[in-house]
């Protein structure tokens, strides 16, 4: 019945401007704006990696976001498996300006972290701030008439975070990106590439991949399906650390390092270098220039060798 019940919610939001346009039979136009007029008004940002895996489009916008990121219940460490388990909340508010047509500045990373494991003592029930990042995007092809675009981004990560959230340590980073945009009818294929360059040996390097594609049913229901890829390219050099966490030795045990969000410095993440995710989700257009998306990610790879069980993550994304 729910899902029956749903369907018809579904179909009955894609055919409401079908049918309105049966009953009104002179249809108006409005006057081309340079959004509507550039042939990238339909582009929709990814959901998930969202920290790296960004729009090629240089935009004006708000991206406030939420994440619900479940533990895994055992992580691999050198010692065997360790019992962890519980929630992570993540609660952030991207933004970005464009200075041009093709260049724009991009805050990336900050937030408020709410960590809540199963096992305690040996993980601690912590909250601090995420670190903050921030760089520029720049446009080297952006062709509206083929809706063809690619960028490169170079955003730098400042250690102001919280160490009980496993942030804030070392002396920061960059973050070298490249993204593609490509749009075809109702559908649209994005992608970005990178690599997350630490300052100093403490943390690990790392490159990572991400893939979108999505098809526009109407305006309200925009499925999506994407992928993320990250290897680790040189590990941390394991010293101790975050000794809030499991006694600051989750850079001495852990095989693993933190994917998207985080940079244990672990000196074993060679043993799983590589974390594989997917997600799967949608956006809805509220309005011409809002959109709202939700997105379930989990892993492809051992949830063991990472610190991912599953996440949803919900976000609007307001363009000005």
């Amino acid at each position: 019945m729910n899902t029956l019940l749903a369907s018809t919610l579904a179909g009955s939001l894609c055919l409401a401007p079908a049918l309105a346009g049966t009953v009104v039979p002179e249809i108006t136009m409005a006057a081309p704006t340079s959004s509507t007029s550039d042939g990238f008004a339909n582009a929709r940002r990814p959901i998930s990696n969202p920290t790296l895996f960004d729009l090629a489009l240089p935009t004006t916008n708000i991206h406030p976001l939420i994440m619900f990121h479940q533990l895994p219940d055992f992580v691999q460490t050198t010692a065997g498996l360790v019992p962890m388990g519980g929630d992570v909340q993540v609660y952030a508010l991207q933004f970005e300006i464009a200075l041009t047509d093709r260049l724009s500045f991009v805050a990336n990373k900050d937030g408020y972290v709410d960590i809540n494991p199963d096992t305690t003592p040996l993980w601690s029930d912590q909250s601090g701030f995420a670190n903050l990042g921030a760089g520029f995007k720049y446009a080297f092809i952006l062709d509206p008439a083929s809706g063809t675009a690619l960028s490169g981004t170079m955003t730098f990560e400042i250690p102001t975070g919280n160490h009980d959230v496993f942030q804030g340590e070392g002396n920061g980073g960059v973050n070298l990106i490249l993204n593609g945009l490509k749009l075809v009818g109702d559908w649209q294929f994005a992608g970005s590439a990178g690599v997350q360059i630490p300052f100093s040996d403490q943390q690990a390097t790392s490159s990572f991949v991400s893939a979108h594609a999505s098809y526009e049913v109407c305006k309200y229901f925009i499925p999506l399906i994407e992928l993320n890829w990250f290897h680790v390219l040189d590990t941390g050099d394991g010293r101790p650390n975050f000794f809030s966490q499991a006694g600051g030795a989750v850079p001495v045990i852990a095989q693993f390092e933190g994917g998207d969000l985080l940079n244990f410095g672990a000196g074993n993440a060679f043993a799983n270098r590589d974390f594989v995710t997917a997600a799967i989700g949608f956006r809805s257009r509220l309005m011409d220039n809002v959109d709202a998306g939700v997105a379930y990610e989990f892993p492809l790879t051992s949830e063991e060798n990472g610190i991912m069980k599953d996440r949803i993550t919900v976000d609007v994304v307001w363009k000005f």
